[in-house]
């Protein structure tokens, strides 16, 4: 498991989320959502922005380039 799959698994269970309404809140199917966290598939771009923002912290600590969670949202 990569650094990207063990963190959104990790984020999701903070919020309290299954991970079939985390692929709601991100208008994905359940399964897509389950491949994004197992590993056996990685997001497009455009769902890697929406799990930053669900989450609210920055892509660059999604994807394990810093330690930072913090978004670098205006």
């Amino acid at each position: 498991m990569t650094v990207f799959h063990s963190k959104i698994r990790e984020f999701r269970k903070t919020i309290n989320l299954t991970q079939k309404q985390m692929a709601e809140r991100l208008n994905i199917s359940e399964r897509a959502y389950q491949y994004y966290e197992s590993g056996q598939r990685e997001p497009n771009l455009d769902t890697l922005f929406d799990i930053s923002n669900v989450f609210d912290i920055s892509i660059d600590y999604l994807l394990g380039k810093t330690n930072n969670p913090s978004s670098h949202k205006s």
